[in-house]
């Protein structure tokens, strides 16, 4: 079974969420729910090849179909009448944002523990087999069955990362030239990506107005749990300081 978009419709002002490589809108359930209560529009689509049972199918798309996923979710609030727009994506959510903050038609946006410097590593293939791991494990496989799918997951998803790790490469030329108001936030136990990635990303960002926020205790996914109440709070802060129109 597919995991489903969110789509909650309120005020004016819209907030496009994306999720997390290997994950769902799930990451952004509690955050969107914040966000309409403070009567904001939420759509947090669901990338291509994501939230379904067999993980084999994410081997079928790239950075650039994500990238493009972000796009579409952008026309389809645009299409609805929401014309200022704000974007906010974890880990792989916050790239597909930082491109849109790049090249679309956005009032602001940002990050939450998103790998978008790429002179860091990342523990991201090992966490990757893991899931891929269990869920073959989930769906029935044998040991056996799981051992060889293993051997070419790990080359196929080798290639995705090193495509969007190119990505980032190229995006990184333009941060200079990002001028809006930008949201960053990390955890200091982040176990996936290197914390000191928002830290450059900041830096880099030589003429935009950066909202940054640093959440010693908490891991890579910030959007949920506890520490998702504070990024919440800070959330609705940095949104209420954009020139929205109204």
């Amino acid at each position: 079974m597919k995991a489903k978009s969110l789509f909650y419709e309120s005020g004016k002002r819209a907030v496009l969420l994306f999720h997390a490589f290997t994950s769902n809108p799930k990451d952004m359930l509690s955050l969107g729910r914040a966000l309409e209560r403070a009567d904001y529009t939420v759509y947090a689509p669901v990338f291509s090849g994501h939230g379904t049972s067999d993980p084999d199918d994410l081997f079928n798309y790239s950075i650039n179909d994500w990238v493009n996923d972000g796009k579409d979710a952008l026309k389809f609030l645009k299409d609805k009448g929401y014309e200022e727009v704000a974007v906010l994506g974890l880990s792989l959510g916050g790239i597909v944002a930082t491109d849109l903050l790049l090249n679309e038609d956005v009032i602001g946006g940002g990050i939450f523990a998103s790998p978008v410097i790429s002179e860091f590593d990342t523990n991201v293939p090992e966490n990757f087999m893991v899931w891929y791991e269990g869920m073959k494990e989930t769906a029935g496989h044998s040991r056996e069955e799981i051992a060889g799918l293993k051997t070419s997951a790990e080359v196929k998803v080798k290639a995705i990362l090193e495509g969007i790790h190119s990505h980032v490469g190229e995006m990184e030329k333009e941060y200079d030239t990002i001028s809006k108001k930008v949201f960053i936030a990390q955890g200091g136990q982040d176990e996936m990506i290197n914390d000191q990635s928002a830290v450059v990303f900041r830096d880099a960002l030589t003429h935009a107005e950066v909202s940054f926020h640093w959440y010693e205790d908490a891991p890579h996914v910030l959007t949920t749990g506890k520490i998702g109440k504070e990024v919440q709070i800070d959330v609705l802060t940095y949104l209420s300081t954009l020139e929205w129109s109204d």
